[in-house]
């Protein structure tokens, strides 16, 4: 995802009230979602049929879903069934003779309630009805040109304001949207399209089917007067475009950047985890958001700059943060870190060495901005129900520096390997720190403990102060508390060798020749503090 300035309502901040237990005690399958949305109203009818596994005895399933408030707004359920075998309370096998049994529920504010009685290990498919006008996650609205879009902007828990569901990055399932629409749309959702039909009464059903595993917070279904364009097949995935039409040429021309840089992380990291890449003009509330083979980016991108580097952030996503999936909110530098340093690479790789260390300055200085304000730790556990705030410098900068400094301690080719490796074992599932920690030591040989403790756990950074000691000295301190263990890369005067000292004390001293300066980090490879910058 690609922050944008932006303002949140305070019932985005704390939407979630989803606990741990309930997580542990359910693991959805799959999402079997209908949608019908009109022109003439902003309330919309849906079903969910909602395929889990109970893993553990469960009398009561609670489902995340924002409940009916005035005026149609929230979602007002219906009714709530399920197959059951004929003849016995038991989950319906396919093709076998079923009943229809009818669950009982209630909902409050933030929650359905269904009376399952579920037993371990016992899997069931409820079928949810229910209808309204979303407050948030599905937004409906116009766009900059005043034509009626309707696009999903989930992250971060922000999908139950639209759909009954286990709202939390650790659930993770397959999906399927059926969408009916005025037939002037066109619709674009997660996975392949496997029906596209007009229905009579100038209406337009869509299908969609996405197999691979997903969180719901990249859940995607994006519904206006698209242009589409079909710019590229990589390794037989194919890359789309889809943009407001009136930005048509330019959007084509923009988004079309997005195959080369897909090959690029297919050859760096591994497989392509989607069926396709979709990148499309959108309301999102961000400047990207980085939704599972359909990626929504601001309506403001078309034209932007700073596109290719957009594209980049949102299409390594699709690793990082999509098919591996942080375990909590607290881990979200495993999503936006790495596609600050991903995009980063990228721009190494198609623009030279120099556009990494611009880019890796102009980071430094956001992280060092950032800690004055706020001093806390990258895995940040502080941030409770209120996860905006972890869209910070913090998770996407200085994510992205530790991992330019693990790269550099462990060397280009066992960091590759190890990204690598990563990818293989956790995509389709979810990571944190520490998974991600034992990996690069396997494949580096390292022991990484101290460097993830003292750059992830801890707050802040080295603040250096560096001054002559007299006699071809220099004294290198370490002002902050507690200390912090790293190389530091420093040259003298305009010898283009590199020297490295290991800093671990509070005070160092360096010796060199006398009459010669040295330069501190010439190569921009320590996240620090330094001089004017404290």
């Amino acid at each position: 995802m690609q922050k944008k300035l932006i303002v949140l309502p305070l019932l985005l901040l704390g939407i979630c009230f989803n606990t741990l237990g309930q997580r542990q005690s359910v693991d959805v399958q799959h999402y079997g979602i209908s949608l019908t949305v009109r022109d003439n109203t902003d309330k919309i009818t849906a079903t969910a049929e909602i395929t889990l596994r109970f893993l553990n005895e469960l009398p009561e399933l609670r489902l995340d879903l924002v409940g009916p408030a005035i005026a149609d707004t929230g979602m007002t359920v219906l009714k709530v069934t399920e197959k059951v075998s004929a003849g016995r309370s038991a989950a319906a096998k396919p093709g076998a003779p079923y009943n229809i049994k009818n669950i009982p529920f209630r909902q409050d504010s933030a929650a359905l309630y269904l009376s399952v009685n579920g037993r371990k290990d016992e899997t069931h498919t409820y079928r949810i009805e229910y209808a309204g006008i979303p407050g948030d996650g599905l937004i409906i609205s116009k766009n900059k040109y005043g034509k009626r879009t309707f696009f999903t902007d989930n992250w971060p828990d922000r999908a139950h304001h639209w759909l009954p569901c286990i709202d939390h990055p650790s659930d993770k399932a397959a999906v399927d949207f059926d969408v009916i629409t005025p037939d002037k749309y066109t619709v674009v959702a997660n996975g392949l399209k496997t029906q596209d039909v007009l229905t009579g009464n100038h209406q337009r059903r869509t299908h969609y089917t996405e197999k691979a595993l997903l969180p719901t917070k990249i859940f995607a279904i994006g519904i206006a007067g698209f242009a589409v364009d079909h710019s590229a097949d990589v390794q037989g995935i194919p890359v789309y475009s889809y943009v407001f039409p009136e930005n048509k040429k330019q959007g084509f021309a923009d988004y079309g950047k997005a195959g080369e840089i897909l090959r690029f992380f297919i050859q760096q990291i591994g497989p392509y985890p989607y069926k396709k890449l979709a990148n499309i003009q959108s309301k999102t509330i961000y400047g990207g958001m980085e939704n599972a083979g359909a990626i929504f980016y601001s309506e403001e991108s078309v034209g932007s700059r700073d596109i290719e580097e957009l594209l980049a952030h949102e299409i390594a996503h699709q690793w990082f943060g999509d098919a591996i999936t942080e375990t909590g909110w607290e881990h979200v530098w495993l999503s936006e870190g790495f596609a600050t340093y991903m995009t980063h690479l990228y721009m190494e790789h198609t623009y030279g060495t120099d556009t990494l260390k611009t880019g890796l300055k102009a980071d430094r200085k956001k992280v060092i901005a950032f800690e004055k304000k706020r001093y806390t730790p990258v895995v940040d556990t502080s941030a409770k129900d209120r996860y905006t705030q972890l869209l910070n410098a913090n998770s996407y900068q200085k994510g992205g520096w530790v991992l330019h400094m693990l790269r550099r301690q462990v060397g280009d080719s066992l960091f590759w390997k190890g990204i690598r490796s990563y990818f293989a074992t956790y995509g389709g599932h979810n990571a944190n720190t520490s998974d991600f920690r034992k990996v690069m030591e396997k494949e580096s040989g390292q022991n990484l403990d101290d460097f993830f403790r003292q750059w992830l756990y801890m707050p802040g950074m080295p603040e250096l102060s560096i001054r002559p000691g007299g006699e071809g000295k220099f004294i290198i301190t370490q002002q902050q508390e507690p200390l912090f263990t790293f190389p530091l890369e420093y040259a003298i005067d305009n010898d283009p060798r590199i020297y490295k000292v290991q800093i671990k004390d509070k005070v160092t001293v360096i010796n060199i020749h006398a009459n010669h300066t040295i330069r501190i980090d010439p190569q921009i490879n320590l996240l620090f503090m330094y001089g004017r910058d404290m």
